[in-house]
């Protein structure tokens, strides 16, 4: 039998095409899981690197309350329990940027856990002009039941998936990166029947678009629970600082008006004493 050949060109097409895709395999691969920099032992941190250059970068603190069937004692009725999971150091990462489109992936708990989110950057229409904003778009959480650090005597046990709908969440303008130290709670229905999770976020520093230095955030866009609490913070400092101005104020003004007043002649209120004046 003779072997199949192929023509010179082709065989130069063929080479081309799998060095592409093996950098896009690589491009993608390209992630670094470096939590063991964070001083919060709950705050993970995850970096995407494609060609050399960071295109992701995101720091938060995640868990996931989670509710589930377990047997009653009488064996016949079933009752709920709360399973909290952390999302841990050391998880492993996935990643792809994408110019509209960027995906971080964590794993955890040798892939009973995983975590997919979904950033879009979009333009809008506005008095000023085209503007652009980028968001949290989607949020997939697949957990398995069956393991047993977490989940004890699960009824059904296995794995499930909850996702959020119709998300809009982290909304930041184009070119800036977000940040919230506050809890954001996000729900998400569940393939395990009327469960709803629950996943919460803390001190949250994202950024999967526009990155300009390699592994340096952009100018940060604060969360508005950050920015009331920061001004409920510094209100008591600023009205302090008022009322201090308004009684030096006060004090300058009378002193001056006492320095005026004293150099003026002082007339006698007794008569008797007109006669000695002239």
């Amino acid at each position: 039998t003779r072997g199949l050949t192929v023509p010179g060109t082709d065989r130069i097409f063929l080479v081309c095409f799998s060095a592409d895709t093996m950098a896009r395999i690589m491009a993608e691969q390209e992630v670094e899981n470096l939590s063991g920099l964070s001083t919060n032992p709950e705050k993970d941190i995850f970096v995407v690197r494609e060609n050399g250059t960071t295109c992701l970068m995101a720091e938060f603190a995640a868990k996931f309350i989670v509710p589930y069937d377990v047997w009653a004692s009488n064996y016949v009725d079933l009752i709920t329990e709360q399973a909290d999971i952390s999302l841990t150091r050391g998880a492993e990462v996935k990643g792809r940027c994408g110019h509209n489109e960027s995906e971080l992936q964590v794993f955890w708990v040798d892939r009973a856990y995983a975590l997919k989110m979904l950033f879009v950057k979009e333009s809008h229409n506005a008095s000023k002009g085209p503007e652009a904003t980028w968001r949290l778009s989607k949020v997939q959480f697949v957990y398995d039941s069956s393991e047993k650090t977490h989940f004890k005597d699960a009824v059904s046990a296995g794995k499930h998936t909850a996702n959020s709908h119709h998300l809009s969440a982290l909304v930041t303008p184009a070119g800036k990166s977000y940040e919230c130290q506050a809890q954001q709670t996000i729900s998400l229905a569940s393939s395990d029947p009327q469960k709803t999770v629950t996943m919460i976020l803390s001190a949250v520093h994202i950024q999967p678009f526009d990155i300009i230095s390699d592994f340096v955030f952009s100018e940060e866009h604060k969360c508005p629970v950050d920015e009331r609490e920061q001004l409920e913070e510094t209100l008591p400092l600023i009205l302090g600082l008022i009322l201090g101005l308004v009684i030096v104020v006060t004090l300058a003004i009378y002193h001056i008006h006492h320095k005026m007043t004293a150099n003026q002649v002082q007339i006698p209120r007794d008569r008797s004493q007109y006669k000695h004046m002239g």
